[in-house]
C-alpha cells in the first residue's frame, strides 16, 4: 500500500448495530471491552506474541483456569475469566498455521465465528480481536485481513448483544490490511 492510499482509509463501519474498528495497540490493555482475544497455542499456555502478552498481563491464574480446558483444535474457541486483565473474559481461539493446517481460510474464519458465538451467549458486549494467525503461525497478513474482516461483518449481521468489534493490530502494516478490508465492507 502507498502513502497516498492512505488518506482514504479510515477502518471504521457499522454493520446492523454492530460497530467495527481497528487501531494499532495493545490486546492486553483494552480497557474499555469486555473481553479480548488470545491467539492462542493448542496447549492454551503461555506463548509469545499475543498469548505472551495476554498471560503476562492476566496473571498466573489464567494458565492454571487453562489447562483443563486444553487442548483445543485450530479454529476452536474457549473462554475463560480475564483475571488481572482490565477485561472480564478472554477468549481464546486457535488459529490455524498457515501451510500445515487445511482449510486454513476456513479454520481462520471458524475462530472469528467461534468466538462470537461465545461472546454472544456470555453476553458481552464488546470484544477485541488480534490478528489471529499472522505472526508465527505465518498466515499472510494480505489474506488474513480480509477473510477476518469479512467473517466478523458476515456474523455482525447476526449479533444481538455484541455491539462493538475492534481488530487490535501490531503495526502500520497490519493497520492498513485491515482498515482497507473494513472499508470494502458494503454500507447498509
Amino acid at each position: 500500500m502507498t502513502g497516498s492510499e492512505d488518506a482514504d482509509i479510515r477502518g471504521v463501519r457499522r454493520v446492523a448495530h454492530v460497530l467495527i474498528d481497528c487501531v494499532i495497540g495493545d490486546i492486553a490493555k483494552q480497557s474499555s471491552f469486555d473481553a479480548v482475544v488470545n491467539a492462542a497455542n493448542a496447549e492454551l499456555r503461555i506463548g509469545g506474541g499475543v498469548a505472551g502478552a495476554i498471560h503476562m498481563a492476566a496473571g498466573p491464574e489464567l494458565e492454571e483456569a487453562c489447562r483443563p480446558l486444553a487442548p483445543i483444535r485450530p479454529g476452536q474457541a474457549v473462554m475463560t475469566d480475564g483475571y488481572s486483565l482490565p477485561n472480564r473474559r478472554v477468549i481464546h481461539c486457535l488459529g490455524p498455521v498457515h501451510g500445515v493446517d487445511s482449510p486454513a481460510d476456513d479454520l481462520l474464519r471458524q475462530c472469528y465465528r467461534n468466538a462470537l458465538d461465545l461472546a454472544e451467549r456470555d453476553q458481552i458486549r464488546s470484544i477485541a480481536f488480534p490478528a489471529i494467525s499472522t505472526g508465527a503461525f505465518g498466515f499472510p497478513m494480505a489474506v488474513a485481513a480480509p477473510l477476518a474482516v469479512n467473517e466478523v461483518a458476515a456474523c455482525a449481521q447476526n449479533l444481538r448483544r455484541v455491539g462493538r468489534i475492534r481488530f487490535v493490530l501490531f503495526d502500520r502494516t497490519a493497520m492498513l490490511y485491515h482498515a482497507k478490508a473494513l472499508d470494502a465492507v458494503p454500507r447498509e
